[in-house]
C-alpha cells in the first residue's frame, strides 16, 4: 500500500511543496530529489536574478543588438512564448519585463512617466527575429523575461519526471502553480484552495482536481497602493502601466504551462479577459476590481 510522503523546499524565490505516493521512503526519496534538481535547473537556466544563467546570457547579446543560437529546450520556451503573444494579441509579451527597471513595487511611489516612456521603444517582442536556432536582435538594448512561464514550466516538467521514477499519485505545489500527478491511490481528488486577493491568507474556493493542473494569476503578491488606487505588477505592453479590471484569475488545463498563461493573458486583457476565458471553454474562476467573481468554477467545491 502506498504512503504519502511530502517534501517541502523553497526555489524561484517561493515556498514549493510535493506530495509523492511511494512504496517506501527510498522510492519517494529519490524522486524527489530528482523533482528538487529539477526545479533549480530550471531556475539556474531562465531566472532573470541570475548574473551565470542562460538568460544572462540571451540578454547580454540582447542588450549588444547580437546573434546567438539556442538549444532545443529555449527553443521550445521560445516558441510557445511567441504562441500566447499571437493568441493574446500581443499582450503576452517576453520582452515587457525590462519595463520593471522603471517599475519598483517595494517603495509605493509610481515611475516618473517619462521613465516609462523611455523603455517602451525596448518593448515589442515583433521586434526580435526567431527562426530555430537563431535569435537575433536587431534593436540594440532589449531584454527577455520568463518569469511568466518558467515556474508553470518546472511544475510540469516535475510531473513528467516523478510519473517516470513510478509515481503514479501526487501533487506539485510550486508557490501556488500546481500541478496533479494524480488522484489519491482510492480515487479521491486533490482539494485546492484558491486565494482570494482582497485576504490572501483566506482561500476565495476549493476546487476538487484529479488530474491536470490549476494555476492562478494576480496582483496580491506584488502591487502598490497610491492615493488610495492599487497598481497590479502586471503590465501592458503598449502603455508601461499596470493593467487593471481584474484582481485574481484561476485556471484549470492538462498542464501548468497552459493554466499559468491563459491566466496571465486573461489578467492583462483586464474585463475582456472573462469573454475570452470563456470563448476557449476552459474552467475558470476570476475576481474583479471590485470584489466581484464568477467563472466555471465559482462553486466550491467542484470536481473535475
Amino acid at each position: 500500500m502506498a504512503a504519502c510522503f511530502s517534501f517541502p523546499f523553497f526555489a524561484m524565490g517561493t515556498e514549493c511543496l510535493l506530495h509523492l505516493y511511494a512504496r517506501n521512503a527510498s522510492q519517494a526519496d529519490r524522486a524527489a530529489q530528482r523533482a528538487i534538481d529539477e526545479v533549480a535547473r530550471i531556475e539556474q537556466r531562465y531566472s532573470r536574478f541570475r548574473g551565470d544563467s542562460l538568460l544572462a546570457e540571451i540578454n547580454r547579446a540582447a542588450q549588444a543588438g547580437a546573434t546567438l543560437e539556442v538549444d532545443e529546450e529555449t527553443a521550445g520556451l521560445l516558441d510557445y512564448a511567441y504562441a500566447c503573444h499571437a493568441k493574446s494579441a500581443g499582450k503576452f509579451d517576453i520582452t515587457s519585463g525590462i519595463l520593471y527597471d522603471a517599475w519598483d513595487f517595494s517603495t509605493h511611489e509610481l515611475p516618473e512617466p517619462s521613465r516609462v516612456a523611455m523603455l517602451l521603444p525596448r518593448v515589442g517582442l515583433e521586434k526580435i527575429r526567431w527562426q530555430r536556432p537563431v535569435l537575433q536582435f536587431p534593436q540594440p538594448g532589449m531584454k527577455l523575461d520568463f518569469g511568466g512561464i518558467g515556474k508553470e514550466y518546472a511544475a510540469d516538467r516535475v510531473a513528467d519526471l516523478c510519473l517516470g521514477a513510478g509515481i503514479a499519485h501526487g501533487l506539485v505545489d510550486l508557490g501556488g502553480d500546481i500541478r496533479v500527478i494524480g488522484p489519491h491511490p482510492h480515487g479521491a481528488p486533490w482539494h485546492i484552495g484558491i486565494r482570494d486577493p482582497a485576504q490572501p491568507e483566506n482561500a476565495l474556493a476549493v476546487i476538487a482536481v484529479r488530474s491536470g493542473a490549476i494555476a492562478s494569476s494576480g496582483d496580491y503578491e506584488r502591487h502598490i497602493e497610491v492615493a488610495g488606487k492599487r497598481y497590479s505588477h502586471l503590465l501592458d505592453p503598449a502603455s508601461g502601466w499596470p493593467v487593471h479590471g481584474l484582481a485574481a484569475v484561476s485556471v484549470v488545463a492538462e498542464r501548468c504551462l497552459v493554466a499559468g498563461s491563459l491566466s496571465t493573458i486573461a489578467m492583462l486583457k483586464g474585463r475582456d479577459g472573462i469573454a475570452w476565458l470563456d470563448s476557449l471553454g476552459v474552467d475558470y474562476l476570476w475576481v474583479d476590481d471590485q470584489g466581484k467573481r464568477g467563472g466555471t468554477l465559482s462553486a466550491a467545491p467542484t470536481g473535475r
